[in-house]
């Protein structure tokens, strides 16, 4: 190995950690979001998805961003917080204007959604899990720098 190559490895570092801490919490309660989620979501397109298609898609999308934001913080790194950070905004997004649209056309939603009237049917925890998962993700990045 030359001297090179000895520098190269020693800068090469691991991934920093993004659930450490709070982190862990979040990944946690990610983690039961998409099991609640996909399973209802998959229960109900299963069995009766003609009664609320609009619904039960919603809650199945709901379910792959809550996996995927499990997936990149127990995966660490500055790519992963990134691809946290815009899919926690999407997230937000949706719950808010999905939200909203429950509630000012009920009828669109014959069956409610994980994030119908802002996560109400889940203790608001979707409204809540992304603005906390945001603040957490930016205090990560000031933390590392």
């Amino acid at each position: 190995m030359t001297s090179g190559e000895a520098e190269v490895a020693v800068t090469e570092e691991k991934p920093t950690r993004l659930i450490s801490g709070p982190g862990i919490l979040l990944v946690w309660l990610y983690g039961v979001m998409v099991v609640g989620a996909v399973s209802r979501s998959a229960y109900q397109i299963a069995t009766e998805f003609d009664r609320a298609p609009l619904a039960y898609s919603l809650s199945a999308v709901a379910g792959l961003v809550y996996g995927f934001i499990t997936y990149t913080l127990v995966r660490g790194g500055e790519r992963a917080r990134k691809a946290a950070l815009v899919c926690c905004a999407a997230e937000l997004a949706g719950v808010l204007i999905v939200g909203t649209w429950t509630l000012v056309e009920p009828s669109a939603f014959p069956d409610a959604t994980v994030w119908s009237d802002y996560g109400m049917g889940y203790l608001f925890i979707p409204v809540l899990l992304p603005l906390s998962a945001l603040y957490w993700l930016r205090k990560a990045r000031t933390v590392k720098q």
